[in-house]
């Protein structure tokens, strides 16, 4: 049989036999070998406890205990009958019955009250308590650990199997407390059933020795309650180790090390109590009749342990003094060149907003940037620079601002020991009425601790790390054009040519430069088209570059090979809901097409220009109350400038030509801009 099929059938098969032990007597050499296992495995119970790092990593422990449990109890099962049938129940129990004890019925007595109140008034109270007050707060908790988990997977801390896997592990973390809540009912209850066996068996043996095997009162005192008071530490021995278990992983935090390294780590940090403690057990000396050679020897130890550790940051500061030292002066010519160079992308914070960059104080915006930069590789394509994070004091209090080589595109506030509540019934809550800097939304900042009242009214309840870098992610894709650079560009073509080498010579710089490709990137980016797919980008301006060095013309085979990464954002369901323009318009828009330095230009009369603005925001503002995010679809030739016409008057509305529509499943036309209307207007 494998070794996996053993590890399988090997718990259900102890389970089946503990049941048998409650009913067939065991021969005394068995029970000693059950006892010894019994103790041995509580010891390896708690050790386990003890070197875990988090509660999760001993998962099974609530079963474990359950299962133990039921063996002691099998155990004192078949140890009852053997005293009381036998007056004997094997080595091990005869051995704590008269040498642990001293064979004094009075001092094991005593000893196992002793025991008894241990593990039942202190450990297993505690123990029982931590526990169900762990399950209620992690139930509590998970509404917000939930939106933590999509507020770091939004921007983009973690990705998709790394948001599942903390998912799972809250869930799996309030199964294992809820089951704690249980298990320590079973060690609690094991205790009082661990009083009520021995009395009985104090009793009964007594009542056997005297009236079934004619004993005199003494004798059968001497010889059964011996046996039954060493049947009760036996089952205490193991029952308190799995209560300090218990007790243990209850009360365990999460951690990086094992509970004993952590705790001495923790303790000899600091070398101030360390040399108090030493120091006042050398002052007990003092006191006349008081022995002084232990509290020497323990003064001595605190003290010798004081003087062979480091205070934090006497290390690193003993390091970063030579490079000090060694730094150049500040007017070298390297020095001032680097300082005037702009950063392509930086995040300034006030002075009272440093706790989110640093690590000590919990704060994780630093690591929340960098895992940024592949969120909008993964969804743009473009490689944006390393964001530069500095602190500026000339800012206003819980302010941070968004800045593009140097010049500012957007600011906003994060009070500390507050977060972001969005909802619309906010009223109850107190706190500072503010929008949501990415979309606007009512929200209000509202102290952290009131954050779960939130959640239970119905509000989603971000962080400020999270907001900050929603608001910088926003700002980096609604400026990704300006972000790409000519080294970027050359980087991604490199990147390209190892994997498609012919692509890449047949286009640059064969038929366009580099700076040309650049321009054509930066335009699809302009309006949110993503350019990870560059190979085909490539290949459709080798295809159109060999007629035309045209850029609009350039950028329109290149979406229109994007077709369906083009039309991708605005399909929902399914379905990409569309306005059209009347073929009588579109026809005069392409009579009126003229060229200029930047692009081509629609000379519409103004009349008709004004009044087709008005008519598409009235069908944009009509579909958008009906839920629908429409887009314009038109002629390709005239797609470019009527984007240009469109762009401030109807900003958000996406402007696509026909063949980008070949991604859509289904297209769905929601309203028409009518020519004759126009038409009417320009005469």
């Amino acid at each position: 049989m494998s070794l996996k099929r053993l590890t399988q059938l090997g718990v259900p098969l102890g389970i089946v036999l503990i049941v048998v032990m409650l009913v067939i007597p065991l021969p005394a050499v068995v029970l000693d070998l059950l006892i010894a296992l019994n103790i041995t495995g509580a010891l390896l119970i708690l050790l386990t406890a003890m070197f875990v790092s988090r509660p999760l990593d001993f998962a099974a422990f609530p079963a474990v205990l359950l299962v133990m449990t039921l063996f002691r109890l099998a155990l004192n099962v078949s140890a009852t009958r053997l005293v009381l049938l036998d007056g004997y129940a094997g080595k091990v129990i005869d051995t704590f019955g008269h040498f642990v004890v001293g064979g004094s019925l009075i001092v094991g007595m005593i000893i196992f009250a002793i025991l008894l109140v241990i593990q039942f008034v202190v450990i297993t109270n505690g123990a029982g308590r931590v526990a169900e007050v762990g399950a209620r707060f992690t139930l509590d908790a998970m509404p917000g650990k939930q939106m933590a988990i999509d507020a770091d997977l939004n921007s983009g801390l973690i990705d998709e199997e790394q948001a599942r896997q903390r998912r799972a592990d809250v869930h799996a973390e309030a199964d294992f407390y809820g089951a704690m809540d249980g298990a320590s009912k079973f060690v609690k209850g094991d205790a009082i059933a661990a009083i009520v066996i021995t009395l009985v068996n104090l009793l009964g043996g007594f009542a056997v020795g005297m009236m079934q095997r004619g004993m005199s009162a003494g004798d059968a005192v001497q010889t059964y309650s011996l046996l039954s008071v060493g049947d009760g530490l036996v089952s205490q021995i193991p029952a308190l180790l799995l209560s300090v278990a218990t007790g243990l992983v209850v009360t365990r935090g999460a951690g990086d090390e094992d509970m004993g390294s952590e705790i001495i780590h923790q303790l000899t940090r600091q070398k101030t109590p360390l040399r108090v403690a030493g120091g006042s057990a050398l002052a007990l000396c003092l006191i006349p009749g008081m022995p002084k050679i232990p509290f020497l020897l323990a003064g001595g130890a605190f003290l010798l342990v004081s003087a062979r550790i480091d205070e934090p940051g006497k290390a690193g500061e003993a390091e970063e003094t030579p490079q000090l030292a060694a730094a150049p002066p500040a007017d070298t010519p390297e020095l001032l060149a680097a300082e005037i160079q702009l950063d392509p992308l930086s995040l300034e914070l006030s002075a009272d907003l440093i706790d989110l960059v640093d690590r000590d104080q919990g704060g994780d915006l630093l690591e929340r940037v960098k895992a940024l930069r592949r969120k909008v590789a993964l969804e743009t394509g473009v490689l944006i620079p390393p964001v530069r994070t500095r602190d500026n004091l000339e800012l206003p209090p819980r302010t941070y601002v968004i800045k593009l080589f140097g010049i500012e595109v957007a600011r906003g506030e994060a009070p500390r020991g507050t977060v972001l509540a969005i909802g619309d019934h906010l009223s109850t809550l107190p706190g500072e009425v503010t929008r949501e800097p990415v979309f606007g939304l009512e929200a209000k900042w509202i102290p952290a601790e009131l954050a779960h009242q939130a959640e239970i009214g119905g509000a989603t309840v971000v962080e400020r790390t999270a907001v900050m870098t929603t608001h910088l992610s926003d700002v980096v894709s609604t400026h990704a054009s300006r972000l790409l650079g000519r080294e970027d560009v050359k980087l991604l073509t490199d990147v390209v040519k190892r994997s498609h080498p012919a692509v890449v010579e047949e286009l640059t710089p064969t038929l366009l430069t580099l700076g040309q490709v650049q321009r054509v990137l930066q335009s699809l980016l302009d309006e949110g088209v993503t350019i990870r797919d560059l190979v085909r980008i490539y290949e459709a301006l080798s295809l159109r570059a060999a007629e035309t060095k045209n850029h609009e013309i350039l950028v329109e085979a290149a979406r229109t090979a994007l077709g369906p990464a083009v039309v991708a954002p605005h399909v929902r369901d399914g379905v990409v809901h569309v306005l059209s323009l009347d073929p009588r318009l579109e026809q005069q828009m392409l009579e009126s097409m003229r060229p200029s330095d930047e692009g081509g230009v629609i000379l519409l009369d103004p009349m008709v220009a004004q009044a087709m603005v008005t008519h598409l925001g009235q069908l944009l503002v009509d579909a958008e109350n009906a839920d629908i995010r429409p887009v314009l679809v038109c002629a390709p030739q005239i797609r470019p400038a009527l984007r240009r016409l469109l762009r401030q008057a109807v900003e958000r509305l996406p402007v696509l030509s026909y063949p980008e529509l070949v991604g859509a499943t289904q297209v769905r036309s929601v309203g028409v801009v009518s020519g004759e209307a126009m038409l009417e207007a320009g005469s």
